[in-house]
């Protein structure tokens, strides 16, 4: 088992063994002390923690770098800082921006028979919050729920994966340098710390990964009633449509396919294309390919594959299309240029036609450089199949008629959407990230961030002179006559 490792002192179990559970239970009830001692911390106090956090991630920033690089074995440093650091800096500034006002009490409104009474939501953080962040963009998945939750007033854990440890050995020093042990701890350890963490009875619990382990994550939180935020992933489509520029459609879904080696939790998965355009799309996907990245081998701009078991993970799905009938094909490649099997873990653009649903390529969440292309007679048949599967967490859109546009937004369901592009939508702080059905429940980001962590207190002000004097008992003249006009307003 991996050690427990934290920002603070480790306690043991007796006989001096290392008791995750135990280790983590001391540390959450040394943050919430803190919080309940200290109170929510005002507007200035949350913004100096936004500032703080910001400096010490630009600070941090070539470690980080050179961090995830190592982890991955090649990543290319352009997509640690556009994905892992940009983002992060992004939701920082929206956040400080938008603090004050998220802050404010909300008036809601009351009927008129209770006046002059008045209702409000007060936003309130929740206490300390748990967090439990991927591999695959180790920081951006870290940090940026960290964002929204000391946005909201919140003390938090966070449980970086164990598959990058260089990256968090990186996060736990950034984070243990730039808050005090009772306001943030880093938790690193192996998959038991990371069970024994999901089952902390946290005020809420973030999660980001795959559908298989965030329902395990479910179930553990549930023993303590603690809510839930999962991020998880699926099979985003992108849709071809029969209006769409072909040459723009394509080079959108290769650039999102390959950004991060595909392993991105909202690349398109798979291309739907009207039929008769199938073999014009994967031609144009791998000269497209090519052109973004004539070799592989020694590439700084082609990321890895995380790991060798992921690397032989994807060559299986391959092996399995291909024996069950698939056509597979890949860029031309200089002679001797690495591959997935090779020591660099760089698998080329492969695009996959003639697949069919008993293949495990269209079954399982690809996570990594694959392309299956799907011909399609009649959009909503292709529309048809999206919404008999698990919903996506993402789902990409080319098209130049605005009716097709709106027809397939409204009858498809997903996360998020990208109308002739990829990816971008989860950049972009003011609209909220998170899933539907098996992709997930829950969203963060922005305003909708703050208020995942916090909670909209309802709060009724009651005026020294008011109304409700009627309905005391005894129940007599006034309490009917006060009914009578509540019910006769209610049935108008």
């Amino acid at each position: 088992m991996n050690g427990v490792r934290m920002s603070f002192a480790e306690t043991t179990a007796p006989g001096g063994a290392s008791d995750p559970a135990e280790s983590l239970t001391a540390q959450l009830e040394v943050m919430r002390a803190a919080f309940l001692r200290d109170g929510p911390p005002d507007v200035d106090a949350r913004r100096a923690d936004l500032r703080r956090l910001q400096s010490a991630l630009l600070a941090e920033r070539d470690a980080i770098v050179a961090a995830i690089a190592a982890d991955f074995g090649s990543r290319a440093r352009e997509e640690t800082l556009a994905a892992d650091l940009f983002v992060v800096i992004s939701a920082i500034r929206h956040a400080r921006g938008g603090l004050r006002r998220w802050m404010r009490p909300r008036r809601r409104q009351i009927d008129p028979v209770f006046l002059p009474a008045r209702a409000r939501l007060l936003p309130q953080p929740l206490g300390v919050v748990g967090i439990i962040a991927p591999w695959n963009y180790p920081v951006n998945l870290a940090l940026s729920p960290l964002v929204a939750a000391l946005a909201a007033g919140n003390r938090a854990m966070v449980k970086p994966s164990e598959m990058t440890p260089r990256t968090a050995e990186v996060l736990a020093g950034l984070l243990g340098r730039a808050f005090p042990a009772d306001q943030v701890a880093v938790v690193t350890g192996g998959t038991e710390v990371g069970a024994a963490f999901a089952a902390l009875p946290f005020d809420h619990l973030l999660f980001t990964g795959s559908t298989a382990v965030g329902r395990k994550v479910m179930a553990a939180a549930a023993s303590g009633l603690t809510p839930v935020t999962l991020e998880l992933g699926g099979k985003s489509p992108a849709i071809i449509g029969p209006g769409a520029d072909l040459e723009r459609a394509v080079r959108s879904i290769v650039q999102g396919k390959l950004f991060n080696a595909g392993q991105t939790c909202i690349a398109p998965d798979y291309v739907l294309a009207p039929a008769d355009k199938v073999e014009a799309v994967a031609t144009l996907a791998l000269r497209t390919a090519a052109q973004f990245h004539p070799h592989l081998a020694g590439n700084p701009s082609y990321t890895a594959i995380v790991n060798e078991r992921h690397a032989q993970r994807l060559l299986g799905l391959v092996e399995d299309a291909e024996a069950k009938g698939a056509t597979v094909r890949q860029p031309e490649r200089p002679a001797g240029d690495a591959d997935a099997g090779g020591a660099e873990r760089k698998l080329p653009l492969t695009v996959l036609t003639g697949v069919s649903d008993q293949m495990r390529v269209m079954r399982e969440e690809i996570f990594g450089p694959l392309l299956p292309v799907l011909p399609y007679d009649d959009l909503q048949v292709a529309l048809d199949g999206i919404n008999a599967g698990p919903r996506p967490l993402a789902l990409y859109l080319f098209e130049d008629d605005r009716a097709t546009v709106d027809r397939v937004l409204s009858h498809t369901w997903s996360g998020g959407a990208c109308v002739n592009e990829t990816l971008l939508h989860a950049g972009i702080e003011d609209l909220p990230f998170g899933g539907v059905g098996d992709s997930g429940m829950g969203r963060y980001h922005g305003r909708e961030g703050f208020e995942t962590f916090s909670h909209l207190k309802p709060v009724l002000y009651q005026s020294r002179f008011n109304a409700m004097w009627m309905m005391r008992p005894p129940y007599g003249r006034w309490s009917r006559l006060a009914l009578r006009l509540m019910l006769g307003r209610a049935a108008s």
